[in-house]
C-alpha cells in the first residue's frame, strides 16, 4: 500500500511540474514533430502520417508513432517510433516535445552519439530505449542527470568507453541494460538489487557478477 501511495504521488507530482512548466506545450509540441520528420530518413514513409495541415486541438495525436496526454491536446506523452528503418542522428528537435516522458527509438538505424546533452533534450523522461541501433561513442554522464528516469535500453549499438558510475544513483532507475557493445571499465555499484542490469557481450566490462576489476 506504502509503495503504490508513493507511486501515485510521483505521478501527480511529475504531472505538475510538466503541465505547469509548459503552458505554450502544444505549440512547441508540434515544432518539435515537424523537426524530428524532417531530420530524420524515413524509406518506407511510416511517418507519412505526419501531416501538419490540421490546426484542431489535438490532430497530432492521431499520428502513428504518437501518444498525447489527452486525445484533444496537442502535447506529447511518448514517441514509439521502433523498427522504421529511420536513420539519422537522434533528433535535437526532440527538446521542443517538453512533456515527453518516453522515447522509443529501438530497432532502426540511428546513428552518431548520444547527445551529450541528453538531459537537457529530455527533462522528464521516464523511460529511454534506443536499442537496437547504430549509435557510437561514450554513454553521455548528463544522463545521470534524467532523475526521472526508470528504464535505460541501449542494447545492440556500437557504444565505447566506460559506463558513468554516477547512473548508480538514479533514484528511479529499475532496469538498465546495454548488452552487445564495447564498453569497457567497472560497472556501476548498483549495490541493493534494485536494478535488473543485462551486460553481457561487452567484454572490457568488469565488477559485481562480471569479472573482478584490475587492483579489486
Amino acid at each position: 500500500m506504502v509503495k503504490s501511495s508513493q507511486s501515485f504521488t510521483f505521478s501527480v507530482t511529475l504531472l505538475f511540474l510538466i503541465i505547469c512548466g509548459n503552458t505554450h506545450g502544444t505549440d512547441t509540441d508540434i515544432f518539435c514533430l515537424k523537426s524530428i520528420k524532417d531530420s530524420l530518413q524515413d524509406p518506407h514513409k511510416h511517418l507519412q502520417s505526419w501531416n501538419f495541415s490540421s490546426k484542431t486541438e489535438g490532430f497530432i495525436c492521431n499520428f502513428n508513432g504518437v501518444e498525447c496526454w489527452h486525445p484533444d491536446e496537442n502535447r506529447v506523452l511518448n514517441l514509439k517510433l521502433s523498427h522504421m528503418s529511420l536513420s539519422g542522428v537522434l533528433p535535437p528537435g526532440i527538446e521542443n516535445c517538453t512533456s515527453l516522458t518516453g522515447l522509443d527509438f529501438s530497432g532502426n538505424n540511428l546513428s552518431g552519439s548520444i547527445p551529450e546533452n541528453i538531459a537537457t533534450l529530455l527533462p522528464f523522461v521516464t523511460s529511454l530505449d534506443l536499442s537496437s541501433n547504430q549509435f557510437s561513442g561514450p554513454i553521455p554522464l548528463s544522463l545521470a542527470n534524467c532523475t526521472y528516469i526508470n528504464t535505460i535500453k541501449l542494447d545492440q549499438n556500437h557504444l565505447s568507453g566506460e559506463i558513468p558510475q554516477e547512473l548508480a544513483l538514479l533514484p528511479r532507475l529499475k532496469i538498465f541494460t546495454v548488452s552487445n557493445n564495447s564498453l569497457t571499465g567497472p560497472v556501476p555499484n548498483f549495490t541493493d538489487g534494485r536494478v535488473v542490469v543485462n551486460y553481457s557481450n561487452n567484454e572490457g566490462l568488469c565488477g559485481p557478477s562480471l569479472k573482478p576489476c584490475p587492483n579489486n
